[in-house]
């Protein structure tokens, strides 16, 4: 990682921070960054350098609007307009990490296919860290893509408890 982006996401965190908000916005541009990473479209939309910084800012205002918190629509606005769109998906992870340090946990990336209830985050996060020993924050993206359960990563620990991973997994044990 380098030392750029870990002097944004700081910067990034310390803002939130004093505007009281650092969960949300935490939470707000991982996910953000996870649709980034995914969206090839959007990805290339913010970071080419023939667009100019009002249309990324308009397109993020037409995506995101009410969706998200104006601290961090500001967020991603100031990465963007210092030139680091590029980096945007790793400052946001580096923040995610920095914000789960300062309370000493672990951030866990959590996928299912559906929106997972506070109840079902609080449990999960007590599975996990049993599972892996940490401290765990629970980062839950919706990914229609995973059927029946839940796929975590921790760190570089990945649990696939979903139905397709057991299906590969007896698979593997049967040698088909």
């Amino acid at each position: 990682m380098g030392q750029g982006v870990k002097g944004y996401a700081r910067a990034l965190y310390e803002i939130a921070q004093v505007e009281g908000d650092v969960d949300r916005v935490s939470d707000e541009l991982f996910r953000i960054a996870r649709a980034v990473e995914s969206n090839h479209e959007l990805r290339r939309a913010l970071t080419d350098i023939a667009i100019p910084f009002a249309g990324k800012e308009q397109l993020l205002q037409e995506l995101l609007g009410n969706k998200a918190s104006p601290h961090t629509l500001n967020a991603i606005r100031f990465v963007i307009s210092q030139g680091k769109s590029r980096e945007l998906v790793e400052i946001a992870d580096t923040l995610a990490q920095i914000a789960a340090a300062e309370t000493n946990k672990q951030v866990a990336e959590v996928r299912a296919a559906v929106p997972l209830s506070n109840e079902q985050k609080a449990a999960l996060a007590e599975a996990l860290n049993q599972a892996t020993g940490y401290n765990v924050e629970i980062k839950a993206i919706v990914d229609p893509s995973v059927i029946g359960g839940v796929i975590a990563k921790v760190g570089d620990v990945v649990i696939d408890g979903t139905v397709r991973g057991k299906l590969e997994q007896l698979k593997q044990h049967l040698g088909a």
